[in-house]
């Protein structure tokens, strides 16, 4: 068999292949209250359908004023329980495993209000300025990722990711070009670290599944994290119990990026080398043959599908007939489903 459909697992959760569906934000929360509707129900369903083995939901805010848009899931009440336990129930009858990415947009929030970041800098001119945390708010935000996690593990999902990238609020801490702080939480790696570590440690009291982290690896901006900075990140991570870094880029500031089929997966393959960590390639992935070739190479452990699983929500099976592989067909496709 193929890597590509090879079984994977992760503490005591198998998945039945090795594609999984990246986080995307679906801006359907149409009432601007974090829950879920009908298009989040048919959207992730189907994906479990298409056979991808792990299904990511999409960042799920865990404070509202945490929303990258007002249209966002969220997670911060009890009240969005009950319909993210649909969504799992409708992904897990298809053999699907389950993640929910926990997130907060920090300064990248659009929401009306006030906003909020480690340092009062906007990410451009079309963005408010945010309030710099204090250490109470920063207390309230690891907490507020502890209960979400909590909401998370009710919901029945299989996976945490944290959302440490994309130029949201994790990774507005872990940049020195975002974090101009002079305490405890800015300056040296370590500090910069510290709320993630916090975070990290708060969810491990309530969370024993797998848990991964997704970072942007490379500010492509002088003075920036490097994927070789995020090596020695990715080794604090795996010593508290992270099984997974979800390797992306970008976003962090405005800058330009050269971006080519696979652009990031060379990310992928330094931190799991250099911190002996299992990691997820994502980024203009969008052939079997070239999932095959990350794999085989030990270049990513997990390969992450997003605007491809857009287009082709069954690319589990065009992946499968491009590398000669048989899988499991929906018994109610099976007329359509040849190999």
């Amino acid at each position: 068999m193929t890597k590509l459909f090879e079984p994977y697992t992760i503490r005591d959760v198998e998945f039945k292949n090795r594609i999984a569906m990246a986080p995307m934000c679906m801006y359907s929360s149409h009432n601007c209250d974090g829950q879920i509707e009908d298009w989040h129900k048919t959207h992730y369903a189907t994906r479990a359908v298409g056979q991808v083995g792990l299904i990511i939901v999409e960042a799920t805010a865990v404070q509202p004023e945490g929303r990258i848009s007002a249209q966002d899931l969220g997670i911060w009440s009890d009240d969005h329980i009950e319909g993210l336990t649909e969504v799992v129930h409708l992904m897990k009858q298809h053999g699907t495993k389950t993640g929910i990415q926990l997130a907060h947009a920090g300064r990248k929030a659009t929401v009306d209000g006030d906003i909020f970041a480690p340092s009062a800098m906007a990410f451009n001119d079309h963005y408010k300025t945010p309030v710099e945390m204090t250490k109470s708010d920063i207390k309230a935000t690891i907490q507020a990722f502890k209960d979400g996690t909590i909401r998370a593990q009710k919901a029945g999902f299989d996976v945490i990711e944290l959302h440490g990238a994309h130029g949201y609020l994790i990774n507005e801490f872990l940049s020195p070009l975002t974090n101009k702080r002079m305490d405890e939480y800015g300056g040296s790696a370590e500090n910069r670290y510290r709320i993630l570590r916090e975070i990290i440690d708060e969810v491990r009291i309530v969370w024993d599944g797998p848990l991964f982290v997704r970072i942007s690896a490379h500010d492509y901006t002088e003075g920036g994290m490097t994927p070789e900075a995020y090596v020695e990140m990715a080794k604090w991570m795996k010593e508290q119990g992270v099984d997974l870094v979800d390797v992306s880029s970008g976003a962090l500031v405005p800058a330009k990026i050269d971006v080519f089929p696979g652009y990031q997966v060379k990310f992928s393959e330094t931190i799991k080398s250099g911190a002996h960590i299992a990691t997820g390639a994502v980024g203009l992935i969008t052939t079997g043959i070239q999932a095959e070739e990350i794999l085989k190479n030990e270049r990513a452990d997990l390969i992450l599908l997003a605007r491809e699983l857009l287009r082709d929500p069954y690319w589990a099976y065009t992946a499968a007939k491009e590398l000669d592989t048989e899988i499991s067909v929906p018994k109610q496709y099976d007329r359509g489903w040849t190999f």
